[in-house]
């Protein structure tokens, strides 16, 4: 039924009275709070210490350690690390009885909850989402991990990262990243950000001005970005503005050089205000809460004090100090930059009113808790999970395929099927390999399989190659992960070198990369290439799958292998 313009008017009246009512209550609140604050309350609102997310007892000593964050050193929030689901929702909770004032709760979801959580829903990382190219995809992942993310009591999702991997020699971003095309880069951001905030959490688009295009890790040392404005206004900051565009919450800063921006020698665009309040705040008219990236990280830590390192991101625009390496020494180094006059307390107010601000969008001070009792329904649902396989099932990529060997049928042929990890330790999501074993002893009951490793001798590399000249088809699946003070995605020379014997065999060969997805690069030989852009279980079987033929491949290069193959090749 059409509504006259009287009754239009009308319930539109109702409607902006409500809202403009709501607003005037949440300002109230937080200016009230504000006001309540001593200097060390307010100082200890930008402060973001880290915990896990295991079961912790209230009376342990670990715990013991947080709560003198929450009630000496008032911390704004707190960032939740790996753990399991139930017990990260009663962690939640427990903080937030504590703290005075709501807490805001972080996380570092880039493929979901079940990036972190098991048993939530792992999403596909964001380049395998860039191979399969749509924004409904992408929005509906951002709503998933809102969804599971608030039952658990997280309230900004450290995601999406906005970076554009544009040199295939970065350890850090690679398949964290949507891909190398800055305009799908600043749409598929835009899209994932919609997802996250319709449903309730806030999204950090990160790592500002750009992480992309460095070829070291800032956990390990400081990587420069030397180029000019007029490059970053084309490639770095493009999906900075359309974040900014689409109402992001919240900005991550890069703990990366930019001589060309920065005039200071060595300092990181953490601590730099020309990058910061310059750009961010001025230029591009930012206002959320600018988190830094974890001050922790030897970019940081290895070249500046820990107070010092603290007052100068807030000089430099920061509001949050993210995993400040002391919360006791920060605070302090803080306000008694205030006490002499360094930092005025008007800075301060600003970054409190942010934070305050925006726990009163998540309604945090109507209600700072999360119902356990849901955590059972909403965190890894069947509908999710099923999501989850599907798009990195569609992510599959073929991108070269010389000799025809694909798809391989199931038979009783002697199949050899090796496993090249870059490091044998630290996969945080179980054995590597043992669930694409399974399924291809599923399907070839005379397979034999092996792994080789960083550690394996050179008895076991040559074992490897008679295994090879023995089988009828030889599988070939390298394990290379993107991860934190790991400082390269590279194989040894001795599995270049194997990978290298394998790919003049005359046998059929199927050479699969599992994460970083620019080896052929490095041996452009190999007669057969798929990416899977990812390393957990679901990435494994859809790689089985689509070798065998059950599944179409239906990805697209998201990157481009310079030399071979342009942004958006596939074999069809």
């Amino acid at each position: 039924m059409a509504l006259s313009r009287r009754e239009f008017l009308g319930i539109s009246g109702v409607t902006l009275s409500t809202t403009l009512v709501q607003a005037q209550a949440e300002q109230g609140w937080v200016e009230d709070t504000l006001t309540a604050m001593s200097l060390e309350e307010k100082v200890g609102q930008l402060l973001f210490p880290v915990t896990s997310g295991v079961f912790k007892n209230v009376g342990s000593e670990e715990f013991e350690k947080i709560r003198l964050d929450l009630t000496d050193y008032h911390v704004g929030g707190y960032h939740i690390g790996r753990g399991d689901p139930a017990a990260v929702a009663l962690l939640t909770n427990d903080l937030q009885r504590i703290a005075k004032v709501p807490l805001l709760m972080t996380a570092d979801l880039e493929a979901g909850a079940g990036l972190i959580y098991p048993n939530a829903t792992r999403l596909p990382s964001a380049m395998a989402l860039g191979a399969v190219d749509d924004e409904d995809r992408i929005h509906l992942a951002g709503k998933i991990t809102a969804e599971e993310g608030r039952a658990l009591g997280i309230h900004v999702s450290f995601h999406p990262v906005a970076d554009v991997n544009n040199n295939p020699r970065n350890p850090i971003i690679n398949i964290r990243s949507f891909g190398e095309d800055v305009e799908k880069v600043s749409r598929f951001t835009a899209a994932y950000i919609r997802g996250i905030q319709e449903n309730g959490q806030i999204a950090t688009a990160k790592h500002f001005p750009g992480h992309g295009d460095v070829s070291v890790d800032s956990h390990l040392e400081l990587p420069v970005l030397d180029v000019d404005r007029e490059r970053l206004n084309s490639l770095e900051l493009p999906p900075f503005r359309a974040a900014i565009q689409q109402g992001v919450g919240a900005i991550m800063t890069a703990h990366i050089y930019v001589p060309q921006i920065e005039p200071q020698p060595g300092v990181p665009a953490t601590l730099s205000h020309s990058l910061l309040t310059g750009v961010l705040r001025r230029e591009l008219r930012f206002d959320g809460i600018i988190f830094t990236d974890a001050m922790d990280m030897r970019a940081i830590s290895a070249n500046f004090g820990i107070g010092d390192a603290g007052v100068r991101a807030i000089e430099a625009g920061a509001d949050v100090i993210l995993f400040p390496v002391d919360t006791a020494i920060c605070l302090t180094a803080i306000r008694d930059a205030v006490i002499s006059g360094r930092v005025t307390r008007a800075r301060i107010d600003e970054s409190v009113r942010r934070i305050l601000r925006a726990k009163t969008k998540l309604d945090l001070h109507r209600n700072r808790f999360t119902d356990v009792e849901r955590v059972t329904k909403v965190v890894g649902s069947a509908e999710n999970q099923s999501f989850a396989r599907e798009v990195i099932e569609a992510a599959v990529t073929l991108v070269r395929d010389d000799n025809h060997v694909t798809p391989l049928r199931p038979s009783d042929s002697r199949v050899f099927s090796v496993n090249i990890l870059d490091r044998r330790d630290g996969w945080r999501e179980g054995s590597i390999g043992i669930t694409l074993n399974a399924e291809l002893m599923k399907r070839f009951p005379r397979v034999v399989t092996a792994q080789i490793d960083d550690q394996s001798s050179p008895g076991e590399l040559e074992m490897a190659k008679k295994l090879a000249n023995e089988a009828d088809a030889v599988l070939v699946n390298g394990f290379a992960r993107v991860a934190a003070y790991k400082g390269s995605t590279n194989f040894n020379d001795a599995q270049l070198s194997l990978i290298r014997y394998l790919a003049t065999s005359t046998k059929p060969m199927v050479f699969t990369m599992f994460g970083d997805p620019y080896l052929l690069l490095s041996i452009p030989e190999l007669p057969n290439y798929i990416l899977v852009y990812d390393t957990h279980p679901a990435a494994e079987r859809a790689a089985v799958r689509a070798m065998t033929g059950e599944i179409n491949y239906r990805g697209r290069l998201p990157i481009s292998l310079p030399g071979l193959y342009p942004i958006g090749h596939r074999l069809q």
